[in-house]
């Protein structure tokens, strides 16, 4: 399969390059085939023009020479139809019968055919191949060469050969004139097509190397696609995602997603039980996108889960997270981050803000509503900062909705955002409706809003209703 490759081009690295190449030689086929008809084409309507007598070419000489010009002209169209295109042998027998048409043409109409030596060069181009457009060079030589001296016996004579003899009604060769004919016809000639080859191969070359650079370029995205995949794969493990979190707590339903806008996000969303009797739950998001906010979120999160310990006020484990992330922040990333603590038992629910949207909190039989509260500053913003965690007490049917600014700064095409009016409408028109319920019925709303817009942020929610408290003697075992 390979034995048509050049051999002084067989320096391609993988199967991809080779197949690359392998699926463009028989385009270049199918091209050159048809530029041959195209060619075909021409020299029919020359013969016609030259039988109502707008050429001059002798009728005799047209009517031998433009039929087999013609026919091979045609030949490469006929081999596509019956080889597909595919064949290794081909590429050369499209070549030959481009210059065995020049050449008859040539033969037959020297002065006409001067032109035409530049097609077979020029077809050679499509495969990017130096050595075949070397072959077509010597190839178009020596027939050139050999058109030249049969023109001058049998086709249509160049008066310029004879101008100095006394009587050019006769056609008679002698040593001198072929000689001239040399001189005069095919040294200049030939020199004329060497320069057009140069170039020709110098586009071949040009244009095989973007080739390969595209293809390794197209190897290395699909490298990184698949890399992205697996990272992608790899973030939303990290994400708590199977529901009903906690089976055995009839205390509690949460509910949450996140849709990135690229394939990795910096938005990320945790629930834990920080002992038997506290649920934590956390939304954040990092500045930036891809795979560094995606690292970044990494870190985040794995520092808020660790320093979230019984009994710690979460001011202090913003403050002490800040200070961590600030010491490995070379990047100046940084995160909007909420995090809170569900006391089971007596419904208190602490809670601290790094410069995140504002919460939503819907009483048992009331609507949604903006929590007002003062965020803090972001983490990993500024060293020494101090967080003060705040508190509100639940009820049994109370409900709390997180989100990120993907959701409110959600743009549609006329570049309007979604906002925080038509989020408050949505989650007031589903009041009723379970965590598990009301976030698809969100994002719907978005995705509706935004149309065909592209996703420019991640989008992520989190919602928590408090359905009855734990009893003062019972514990919540933890599977």
């Amino acid at each position: 399969m390979k034995t048509h490759i050049d051999k002084k081009e067989k320096k391609l690295n993988t199967d991809t390059q080779w197949q690359a190449l392998l699926e463009n030689e028989a385009e270049a086929n199918r091209y050159a085939a048809n530029c041959l008809a195209v060619c075909a084409c021409v020299g029919v309507v020359a013969w016609l023009l030259n039988i109502v007598g707008i050429f001059i070419i002798p009728a005799k000489i047209m009517n031998l020479g433009m039929p087999f010009t013609i026919l091979f002209f045609l030949i490469p169209s006929l081999l596509i139809r019956f080889t597909k295109g595919t064949p290794a042998w081909l590429k050369y027998a499209i070549v030959i019968c481009g210059i065995i048409s020049i050449f008859i043409l040539s033969g037959a109409m020297p002065k006409h055919g001067v032109l035409a030596w530049a097609v077979p060069l020029v077809l050679s181009c499509h495969y990017y191949s130096k050595s075949l457009t070397k072959l077509t060079l010597v190839a178009s030589w020596v027939l050139f060469s050999a058109s030249i001296y049969v023109g001058m016996y049998l086709g249509e004579f160049d008066l310029n050969l004879i101008a100095k003899e006394p009587d050019i009604t006769k056609r008679v060769i002698t040593a001198k004139m072929l000689i001239d004919a040399t001189l005069f016809f095919v040294v200049p000639r030939a020199l004329i097509l060497l320069g057009i080859s140069s170039i020709c191969t110098t586009v071949a070359a040009r244009t095989r190397r973007l080739l390969e650079r595209q293809i390794k370029d197209s190897e290395e995205r699909q490298r990184i696609s698949t890399e992205l995949d697996v990272a992608t794969r790899i973030q939303a493990d990290m994400l708590p995602c199977i529901f009903p979190a906690f089976p055995e707590c009839p205390e509690i339903d949460i509910y949450a997603t996140m849709n990135p806008a690229k394939e990795v996000g910096g938005d990320f969303y945790d629930f834990f039980m920080v002992d038997e009797t506290h649920l934590a739950i956390v939304i954040a998001d990092v500045s930036g996108k891809g795979v560094p906010a995606a690292l970044f979120m990494v870190i985040g999160k794995t520092l808020l889960n660790d320093h979230t310990k019984p009994g710690t006020d979460l001011g202090d484990v913003f403050s002490e997270v800040n200070a961590l992330l600030c010491r490995a922040n070379n990047e100046g990333l940084f995160i909007t981050a909420f995090e809170g603590v569900l006391d089971l038992v007596t419904g208190e629910f602490h809670f601290v803000n790094a410069g995140h949207e504002l919460p939503f909190i819907a009483r048992a039989g009331g609507a949604y509503e903006v929590y007002k509260l003062r965020p803090g500053f972001v983490l990993a913003g500024m060293e020494e900062m101090e967080y003060q965690s705040g508190s509100i007490t639940l009820s049994p049917g109370d409900k709390i909705f997180q989100y990120t600014d993907g959701v409110t700064e959600a743009t549609n095409a006329n570049h309007e955002l979604y906002g925080m009016e038509r989020l408050s409408k949505v989650l007031a028109e589903n009041t009723d409706k379970k965590p598990a319920e009301l976030l698809p019925i969100v994002k719907a709303d978005i995705d509706a809003f935004v149309g065909e817009a592209p996703q420019f942020d991640d989008i992520t929610m989190l919602c928590v209703s408090y359905l009855k408290r734990l009893k003062d003697d019972g514990f919540l075992l933890i599977s």
